[in-house]
């Protein structure tokens, strides 16, 4: 994988420099099959097919604890306000935790998002234009 591509867009991610389809395009470039986002741990993990990782942190202060209770629509309205007006991801940080989204694993091939609450909730979301 290429690290410094993966820092790259990490980076712009946490900055809220480049949306979201040129992430998952510098990412799929640099070898990445998937990620895993640890809102407990602060931390992002990038996955190659070919067992390779890399970890990034989520620096971030002041995020609230991630929310016991699971609330799926409160997590839908972030992920909307994100593709349809552009929250930078510091905000939708804020807003998933607070909606009890402990992680999540974006599966680029597999064009869809896996969000994990603390009690084994999930929701999966497609990425905009992908069908199941």
């Amino acid at each position: 994988m290429n690290t410094e591509l993966i820092s790259q867009a990490a980076r712009a991610t946490l900055d809220g420099t480049l949306p979201f389809p040129e992430v998952v395009r510098l990412l799929l470039t640099a070898g990445v099959e998937y990620y895993h986002v640890d809102y407990v741990g602060l931390r992002k993990t990038f996955y190659s097919a070919t067992r390779d990782l890399v970890v990034t942190p989520i620096p971030y202060e002041g995020l609230p604890s991630v929310a016991e209770t699971f609330d799926a629509p409160a997590l839908q309205a972030a992920i909307r306000d994100s593709q349809q007006h552009g929250q930078k991801y510091r905000d939708f940080t804020r807003r998933a935790m607070a909606a009890g989204v402990q992680g999540y694993f974006a599966f680029l091939r597999g064009q869809r998002v896996t969000y994990l609450g603390r009690q084994g909730d999930q929701h999966i979301e497609w990425f905009p234009g992908a069908k199941p």
